[in-house]
């Protein structure tokens, strides 16, 4: 499991083009689920990752990327499916919906990712909810990220 983590960390690193120490490592644990996220613009991706997923670059769009692992004794976690939508406002209490998919890689890791579209200097205040697979709790994550596009 440590393996897929720093697997994960090392493909977020790469594909951003930004050394590991920049990465901004978002989570938080609930119970036995510890949920990882973030939101970057999409510009920052290389061409063949974005490709690969489907993803439109650009300074001006936004991937909210999304995982959950279950606590593993004695491992980083397990990666776990679950039920993810997300949904983003801004200043002006503008409602952005945020179309969720889940998108995996060769060593197993399960990831949700969804596209928003942003203007420069724009401040975000996402909604995240997550219900793990076999759980029917849903788990609520908030936070708030401005983005620069010139």
């Amino acid at each position: 499991m440590f393996y897929k983590l720093s697997l994960m960390l090392a493909i977020v690193a790469v594909t951003l083009h930004w050394p590991i120490q920049a990465v901004a490592e978002q989570s938080v644990t609930f119970d036995e689920f510890t949920i990882h996220y973030n939101a970057l613009t999409t510009e920052r991706l290389q061409p063949g990752i974005a490709r690969a997923y489907g993803i439109t670059r650009s300074k001006s769009r936004v991937l909210l990327n999304v995982s959950v692992l279950k606590k593993v004794m004695g491992t980083t976690g397990e990666p776990v499916a679950a039920a993810v939508t997300a949904r983003a406002t801004n200043l002006n209490n503008q409602l952005k919906s945020i179309e969720m998919r889940r998108a995996g890689d060769k060593g197993g890791g399960i990831y949700y990712l969804g596209e928003v579209s942003v203007d420069n200097g724009e401040l975000l205040h996402f909604h995240i909810e997550v219900t793990p697979e076999g759980t029917d709790e849903i788990r609520v994550i908030e936070f708030q990220q401005q983005f620069f596009t010139s």
